[in-house]
């Protein structure tokens, strides 16, 4: 097995089960200025990404012309629904308390955005000094650029890290990353959806649960009776 110093997680469908609720909304919205899409869209070509570079694709794809305030409006229309319907993905908080390595955040979310999401949820502590956004590299997933600076600034190699992610751009971004991937399916949002993957976006590991995070690697979790003692 390879050797892993340290476990990357992304936020957003993988730590708290948020993509369905951005998902939704983000539809909801651009329907009303004539872009038509599903879920199944949504997934495969946007989980993962950056807002501006969503933004910037249904622009192109579409060649629609949203309003300067569209980003804003949305943003603050979707923390309202974080603050009634964000949940923490189950057995998360355990999954990482379990761990015998270090273990950080990755995402493509704003810095705002992650920082309401882990209050919202009760993450912030577990968190604190271990989260990198999107906006401190130049390039998003699913360029590796997130991941290697969330290996550097924790002190890692990248041969040595795992990083978990639920979406297609965060798979790639990872692999490119040089790192070993799992994909994590317990989502709400990839509930019923075909879960085939292309050829470039396929993980080492499959994960729909976190509570068996000990099966595929019992080497990087302790067991209930020793997580109990080092949280005394």
């Amino acid at each position: 097995m390879r050797r892993i110093d340290l476990v990357i997680f992304d936020c957003d469908g993988v730590l708290i089960d948020s993509e369905v609720i951005s998902a939704r909304m983000l539809i909801a919205e651009l329907a009303g200025y004539g872009v038509e899409m599903d879920m199944a869209f949504v997934s495969r070509h946007f989980l993962g990404r950056s807002y501006p570079v969503v933004l910037r694709e249904v622009r192109e794809r579409w060649g629609v012309a949203l309003p300067e305030r569209f980003e804003a409006d949305y943003r603050a229309r979707l923390l309202a629904a974080f603050e009634s319907g964000l949940r923490v993905m189950p057995g998360a908080v355990a999954a990482i308390r379990a761990l015998r390595r270090p273990y950080c955040l990755a995402t493509s979310s704003s810095p705002e955005r992650l920082r309401r999401s882990l209050a919202i949820t009760g993450l912030t502590t577990l968190f604190a000094g271990r989260s990198f956004t999107a906006s401190e590299v130049a390039n998003g997933k699913p360029a590796p650029d997130l991941f290697l600076h969330a290996a550097a600034r924790m002190g890692a190699e990248p041969a040595a890290c795992l990083v978990i992610e639920d979406s297609l751009n965060g798979l790639r971004a990872g692999l490119a990353a040089g790192m070993e991937v799992w994909r994590f399916t317990g989502g709400t949002h990839l509930k019923g959806l075909d879960l085939t993957l292309p050829e470039d976006a396929r993980p080492h590991a499959a994960l729909d649960r976190f509570d068996r995070m000990a099966e595929l690697r019992p080497d990087l979790c302790r067991s209930p009776a020793q997580t109990a003692v080092a949280l005394r």
